[in-house]
């Protein structure tokens, strides 16, 4: 099953993304398995992270807030609002995505 998890920045959390950020990125590499999916939400000029997208493959929702809840963003604080909703795939075509 796929699960569409969105978060939204805490405001002035930017220090503790940077600070966090190589964590996290070890954290999303140590669980490739699972993830289809991610990359940081940005401001319309992409100047700013202001959150996270991530789509995973899991079997339960619990699965996905274990997914969530492991990440150092998460832990640390970054996160204001974390949404977890099922998916269905619709639609697949990454290569519209190569040069992103």
């Amino acid at each position: 099953m796929l699960w569409l998890i969105t978060c939204v920045d805490k405001p002035n959390t930017a220090a503790i993304r940077e600070m966090v950020v190589t964590p996290h990125r070890e954290y999303l590499q140590s669980r490739k398995k699972i993830l289809v999916l991610a990359g940081a939400t940005q401001s319309d000029d992409g100047s700013t992270a202001i959150g996270s997208c991530f789509v995973v493959n899991v079997n339960s929702r619990a699965e996905a807030k274990a997914f969530s809840d492991g990440d150092p963003f998460t832990q640390n604080g970054v996160f204001a609002d974390i949404k977890i909703m099922r998916m269905r795939k619709g639609q697949w075509n990454p290569e519209a995505a190569e040069g992103a």
